[in-house]
This record gives structure tokens, sequence and C-alpha cells, in this order.
């Protein structure tokens, strides 16, 4: 679904463009039916980021770009998960001579014969002719003799060779997010440094009129530029490369040439200036780029007002300008295009389920997405005032996701949860 801008006409002397209340000629998308959009235009895009080689540590939260296999069977022999005893499964239960021991990172000498047992510490390697662990937990030692009243089958307590991955078996795929359990593997299988995706640079441009920097003392009608900072933090936690442009004025000219600045990013995030208002001009401006437009209306809150499209290449978002509707739709949309733009090859929106505390109502046919916090396996939400509370988000941890059909939930309902 796209369209051009129509219906606008600019006043020259101003730079400010008058939009008619009839602007807009595409109905508005559920949530599902937007995200999905971005989804599918990000991907029919081709992207191919750059690789680069970055070290083991530095390649925390990036995504891989060569898929990783196993050097070895893993493990490279069949290993003890317990300490106690090896002995054979056949002789149990009975008294056994301690012929030695055997710990992490050695290897016994010797080999296990009919009434004997090796003390084996968890990681070491089985002695040959042992083919069971008796934990220590059940065993009583008394000089060199142990004695077990336990009968168990050949295996136990043993994590045998190549259980969790031959040699050759891919481990990790090409666009997979790096988190630690992936530091893990890439220590494991000798990678001390790794090719993964460039971080896209992601350009961020807040708009308005009312807008001044943070360090500055704000006049009662003006306020600090929180959305460019709080927006280059969800870019980085999200895996981008944030890069801040000056606050556009609402003037088309003005608004226009940072546009084209920030279309020199890989992906342009723009906040405010996308309603329907006489000063919001970040449409007209997008579209006296040539930009197409897939939507920009979402049956949510907050956040409906919002654009996603491409110009000259790249993709935008026009994000609302309250910052809690910032905050909400970045983490909804734009993040994952930043997503599959670092190279991911899915960009899944982690939701949960928790129980609801109390009653919650509300009216039917908008997604909400609402202050909330979590505890456990339960959800409580937070009172605000609006998509320019901020202080409510700081005492949530999670939006509480509100369906569009659903009007009344009880106490102990159980209900989809967006961890913050």
């Amino acid at each position: 679904m796209t369209r051009a801008w129509q219906g606008s006409r600019s006043t020259e002397s101003t730079g400010l463009l008058v939009k008619p209340l009839n602007c807009r000629t595409v109905l508005p998308l559920s949530f599902s039916e937007a995200r999905s959009t971005v989804l599918r235009e990000i991907r029919s895009a081709g992207w191919k980021p750059a690789i680069e080689t970055v070290s083991l540590l530095e390649s925390l939260q990036r995504v891989l770009a060569e898929d990783i296999a196993a050097d070895r069977d893993l493990p490279p022999f069949h290993r003890s998960v317990r300490d106690g005893f090896a002995v054979r499964a056949a002789d149990l239960p009975g008294t056994f001579r301690i012929i030695g021991e055997v710990a992490a990172g050695a290897v016994f000498p010797g080999s296990v014969l009919p009434g004997e047992a090796v003390e084996i510490m968890t990681g070491a390697p089985m002695p040959e002719g042992a083919d069971c662990v008796v934990m220590v937990e059940h065993c009583m030692v008394s000089g060199d003799t142990v004695t077990t009243d336990r009968t168990l089958a050949a295996g136990t307590h043993i994590a045998p060779r190549a259980c969790e991955a031959t040699q050759g078996t891919l481990l990790l795929q090409a666009g997979t997010r790096i988190d630690y359990p992936a530091i893990a593997l890439l220590a494991s299988t000798g990678h001390p440094s790794v090719q993964v995706f460039r971080k896209p640079r992601i350009a961020i441009l807040a708009t308005g009129n009312e807008i001044v920097e943070v360090g500055e003392t704000p006049l009662p009608h003006q306020i600090r530029n929180s959305n460019a900072q709080s927006l280059a933090a969800q870019v980085e936690r999200a895996g981008g490369e944030p890069h801040i442009l000056p606050v556009a004025p609402d003037t088309l000219p003005a608004t226009r040439a940072l546009i084209e600045q920030g279309l020199g990013c890989d992906l342009l995030i723009l906040s405010g200036g996308v309603s329907a208002g006489k000063y919001d001009v970040v449409e007209p401006a997008l579209a006296a780029l040539g930009a197409e437009f897939f939507f920009d209306r979402i049956l949510i809150q907050p956040g409906q007002p919002l654009v996603f499209g491409r110009a000259r290449g790249k993709f935008f978002f026009g994000l609302p300008g309250n910052p809690a509707s910032t905050m909400v739709t970045f983490e909804l949309f734009a993040r994952a295009a930043l997503e599959l733009l670092s190279g991911a090859t899915d960009a899944p929106l982690h939701l949960t389920l928790a129980k609801l505390t109390q009653p919650f109502r509300h009216r039917p046919g908008l997604t909400r997405f609402l202050p909330a916090h979590i505890s456990c396996t339960e959800v409580t939400p937070v009172a605000w005032q609006g998509s320019g509370d901020v202080p409510s988000l700081c005492r949530a941890n999670a939006y509480m996701v509100v369906d569009a059909e659903i009007a009344e939930y009880a106490a102990g309902d159980l209900i989809p949860v967006l961890p913050q």
C-alpha cells in the first residue's frame, strides 16, 4: 500500500505548508498489519550490510555474518556430569576397590575391571571400562574401598562424546544476534574474533519550533529535546549507530534540508510533525523528495499518527512527537526495521503473558500499549497521564498490550506484556 502526498499547498513567504483536512487518503492499518508491512518492505529491499571482523567480546549484541560449525565433537570425550565413582553398571550394587582418581583436565591411564572403581570429578573424561558414575552422595568410602546400594543403567551421569554436536555440525547461523551463550559457544569453538555485519547508521531528527537542546533553559512554552536522546539510546540498545541531527524547525525548506541529510544514513527516524496540524510539515517535505508512503496512521495508542516509507532508496519512520508515543512506536516498528538492517534474519516482538492484578477496562477499537509493572507472573497497570507522561514510563518496566476487541479484563486474566 503506497501513495503520494495529495492536496497540499505551500506559503512561500514563510516556508510553511498548509494542509487541507482531507489530504489523508489511506485507511489506518491495524497494529499487526502495520508491523507486517514494515517487515515485508524491509525484507523485500534485499539490504546487504557490510561485513567487518571484531574481537570476541566486541561481538556481543552484534549480528553474526558467518556460519559457525563445531570444530570437534562436543563434548570430545565421554564426560562425567557428577562427582562420584566411575564403575561398571553390571557390578552394581556392591563394594569396589578404588584404583585411582581422575579430575577435569586429566586422563586416567588404566582401565576399570570388574569390582574396581575410579574416583571421578565433574567434567572429567570417563576411564576405559567404566560405563556409569555413582554419585558421591550415594557412596560410603572406607580406606581403599567404596560401597553403594544403588543400581544404575549404563550411561547414567555421563554425557556421551558428541551428544551436544558432532564435528562439522552447524551451531550458529549468519544473521544470529550474538548474546552471552553465543559468546561461550564462539569461545569453545576457537573464535577469538568473528565476522559480524556493520552496525546500521541511524539518523535521528526531532522536529518542532518548541524544542531546545538538553543543556538549555527552556521558556515556559518550550521543551528540551528528550526524544532525540531516548531514540539514540533505543537505537544503541537495538544494535544501531545513532546520529543525532539538529532540530528541524516547522518550515518546509529547513525540514526538507535536514531530511536530505538524514537520508545519507541507512535509516531515518523523525519525531514530531506527522499529524494533521497546520505546522506538521514532515510528510510534505518527504513527498517533495519523491517519497513513497506505506502507511501514515495506525490503530494503536499511543502513536496513531505514524509514517513509514522510503525516499531515495532509504527507509524512514515519522514517529509521533509525544515522548511516550515516540518510545513505544520505536520499539514496535522502527526497532524491527533496524534489526533487519543489521543483518538479523528475524525481528521478533518478545511478548510474554502475565496475570492482571486488577480489573481493566478500555474503549475497544485500538490496540493499546500502556505502561505497566510486571513482577514474576503478574502485571499491574501504571497510572499515566497520556503520551507525554515520561515519569510514568520510569515507574513502569513493561507495556501492557490491550486487545483492540476486548473491552474488559478481570483480575487474574492473562494479558500480553512487552518488557521495556
